[in-house]
């Protein structure tokens, strides 16, 4: 089958359509339209300009869009406080478009033509994101401000962006503004940062170049995780050039060193310095739904996020059992209530919806058959990415869950068909 020009671009469309609906700035001031506009191209391919639809693949996806309904609707039902079914609509939208995403694949594509088209689209946001960061210094005198319900931020033409209160960091005596690009924030576009990095580092492995422009990206973020992840994707690269080229030893000294010394700068300023809030709300993030989770262990308190954050607006921890975690990890938590949401994916999927359905579906993340060359180092990124942004349950990150969801069901129809 021919990969023509026309598929290649239908599908970077596609790619850069699924990472923008995960945190960009597209889906969070024209959620509604993005998303019909999203979920209508998806449909007009798959019915008018693709391969007949395979049984095998329908199967499996159907498959797994039923089951993870059928787990929303336990949920919606059974949580011990009343749910808003919009909130549970918005979740099915996104099942439905990783779902419908992951099928336009592999019913039409091979797994190396998906790889591809992720590359290309995470470069597209490497590239805009390094113009981003640059265009700031030149354009920082004439941006407007662009406002919806969830989100506020600063603009050049819609094509640059940056936050409101300028998110000014001095690093060394020179005063930047954090570097966001297409996303609400600089957590969420490090993430995407990092996957390239990872991709460029250890699967398509075409330009050096590309590494090194990459992490100077990845530095104008100042993101704590963001530098944590680059340093560990460094050391092992390294690692396994180091193999072949003993010289590659000098530029872990040219480029590890001041890389480290920026990241303990960051980590200090964030543990202890002025923006020492921040670590402070990740780390309450982390613990208090995990207490709330253990309150309602079997079904959770439901996935409507208004409810979670009424909730634990009233939810303490008892000074015990902070003392106690105070004393094993050595960290003083100085935040006793919040009414926003949790950005850490994994404590509040549990709190959201039980330990059962929470281990299940994490189960099926770590399934994913996406990426299979090094994956517990993109399983790594995964995770620390989803700990510290609320996007686990987001299209790009649900379609690593539907990928090892029917990854699974393939396996067990398989196996069936072999035993008749």
């Amino acid at each position: 089958m021919i990969y023509s020009l026309r598929k290649q671009c239908i599908d970077v469309i596609f790619m850069l359509m699924l990472i923008l609906s995960t945190g960009g700035l597209l889906f969070v001031f024209n959620r509604n339209i993005a998303s019909t506009l999203f979920l209508g191209f998806l449909l007009f391919v798959l019915i008018f300009m693709e391969d007949k639809w395979k049984k095998t693949k329908v199967n499996s996806i159907f498959i797994t869009f039923f089951i993870l309904v059928i787990l929303g609707s336990i949920n919606y039902y059974f949580s011990i406080i009343a749910q808003t079914a919009n909130k549970y609509l918005f979740h099915l939208l996104s099942v439905t478009l990783s779902s419908l995403f992951l099928f336009h694949f592999i019913n039409n594509r091979t797994h190396q033509q998906l790889i591809r088209s992720l590359y290309v689209a995470l470069g597209l946001i490497v590239f805009h994101s390094l113009f981003n960061a640059i265009a700031y210094f030149f354009l920082k005198d004439n941006l407007i401000i662009i406002t919806s319900e969830y989100h506020e931020c600063e603009t050049f033409m819609n094509i640059f962006f940056y936050d409101t209160e300028r998110a000014a960091t001095s690093l060394y005596g020179l005063e930047f503004c954090r570097n966001q690009g297409l996303f609400w924030e600089p957590g969420i576009l490090q993430i995407f940062l990092n996957m390239f990095f990872f991709l460029e580092a250890f699967i398509i492995k075409k330009r050096k170049s590309l590494l090194l422009l990459t992490a100077i990206v990845v530095l104008t973020t100042y993101s704590t995780t963001g530098l944590a992840l680059l340093l560990i994707q460094s050391v092992v690269y390294l690692f396994n050039e180091f193999k072949t080229n003993k010289w590659l030893i000098l530029l872990v000294f040219v480029l590890g060193i001041p890389l480290y010394m920026i990241f303990s700068l960051n980590v200090e300023d964030k543990i202890q310095g002025e923006k020492q809030a921040s670590f402070q709300k990740r780390y309450f993030d982390l613990i208090q739904p995990l207490f709330i989770a253990l309150e309602n262990p079997l079904t959770g308190i439901g996935l409507d996020v208004e409810q979670f954050q009424n909730m634990r607006q009233e939810f303490y921890i008892s000074s015990s059992s902070l003392n106690a975690i105070q004393e094993k990890t050595g960290v003083e938590s100085k935040v006793n209530g919040t009414d926003k949401g949790s950005s850490n994916s994994i404590t509040y999927l549990m709190a959201a919806m039980g330990f059962p359905t929470a281990i299940f579906v994490l189960y099926m993340f770590f399934k994913q058959q996406i990426i299979k060359e090094k994956k517990w180092l993109w399983m790594l990124i995964m995770v620390a990415s989803v700990m510290s942004e609320p996007l686990l349950l987001r299209p790009f990150f649900l379609l690593f869950i539907v990928s090892g969801f029917t990854y699974v069901f393939y396996k067990i129809t398989s196996h069936k068909q072999q035993i008749a």
